[in-house]
């Protein structure tokens, strides 16, 4: 407007053609934001809490199950990925894959992890109670910065927790270490304890709030 007034004619042909491309550009730099959002949306997580979640006891066994296979894992050194969906769906990711869908325990999990063998290269994906997915093939983080120890497994676990709000649990198969990667970042050489406290809240389920639980009640009434 100002540059109109003052007749600044190419000045203002310029920020006219930028804001048409700006209006390309925002999408493309906010695309995870978008994503992540969207998928709130769609899935009615503004209100609702995941239906991944689970009551106290179940998701103890879970994380008692996942605990015990990292540790196998991690002794024999045998490496692997083990990707825990929270609130953002993982239905892009587990279609590269093969579908599962089987009830969580130690021993289903290290035959999934079983060297040499379809399923062992990729990842498995968690959701709830059961394994729906595994083989999948996650992307590699663009984080240049990394150390060099960091193999593709660990790249691409980060590369994940930047889009999402997974938690992926990755055994290193050079030094059986245990880490976890979320949201972009990587905790490294965990042992049992730390590693059950990291991704037990991923499983409980919180104390819904009064709203919460006066709107659930509604709308299963209607």
């Amino acid at each position: 407007i100002i540059c109109g007034w003052l007749n600044l004619h190419v000045m203002t042909w310029l920020l006219q053609k930028s804001s048409e491309w700006l209006l390309i550009a925002l999408p493309i730099l906010f695309q995870p934001e978008l994503r992540r959002a969207l998928e709130r949306l769609g899935q009615g997580r503004f209100i609702h809490q995941s239906a991944s979640l689970l009551d106290r006891k179940e998701a103890d066994s879970v994380v008692d199950e996942i605990v015990k296979t990292a540790k196998k894992l991690s002794q024999t050194k045998t490496g692997a990925r083990i990707v825990i969906e929270r609130e953002m769906k993982l239905n892009d990711i587990s279609v590269t894959g093969i579908h599962i869908d089987g009830i969580i325990s130690s021993e289903f999990l290290l035959n999934v992890f079983i060297v040499n063998t379809p399923l062992h290269d990729g990842a498995a994906i968690i959701r709830g109670n059961r394994l729906i997915s595994a083989a999948c093939v996650l992307p590699l983080t663009e984080n240049h910065e990394l150390s060099t120890e960091l193999g593709t497994r660990h790249r691409a676990a980060i590369g994940l927790s930047e889009q999402c709000d997974a938690l992926i649990v990755v055994v290193s198969e050079e030094t059986g270490t245990i880490s976890v990667a979320e949201g972009g970042h990587l905790m490294r050489h965990l042992d049992e304890k730390t590693l059950a406290a990291k991704i037990r809240p991923a499983f409980v389920k919180k104390e819904t709030k009064l709203f919460g639980n006066f709107f659930s009640k509604w709308r299963a009434e209607k």
